[in-house]
């Protein structure tokens, strides 16, 4: 089995705190089955939406990520997958689909 990580970007933030319960009850189901199933690494976590960017050999400290709210990473996941295509697969039971614009990118873990 090959390591994968779901990058979760978009979605929107819940309105309401029954609303956020609903939500998160979601993602528990869904990182139980993984589990179940013997995909999930590590469940990860939720990031923050600021932070700060570091670049360029001079190494410029500046506020950020600043992105649209459609490309900023707000979390993550560690799965275990045969390859790419089941990865991939795997990520379609995310509740991020539940809203508009909610996107999973699934990355390869490089093999060191």
């Amino acid at each position: 089995m090959n390591q994968f990580v779901f990058l979760y970007r978009g979605g929107r933030r819940p309105e309401s705190p029954a609303e956020g319960e609903a939500v998160m009850q979601k993602w528990v189901a869904w990182m139980q089955q993984l589990e179940q199933q013997g995909h999930l690494k590590d469940r990860g976590q939720p990031l923050e939406g600021d932070g700060k960017v570091v670049r360029g050999k001079q190494k410029v400290i500046t506020d950020g990520p600043y992105a649209e709210s459609k490309d900023l990473v707000g979390g993550y996941t560690l799965v275990q997958a045969k390859d790419l295509a089941q990865a991939a697969e795997l990520s379609k039971g995310c509740p991020i689909f539940d809203n508009e614009g909610g996107i999973v990118e699934v990355r390869p873990v490089m093999q060191m």
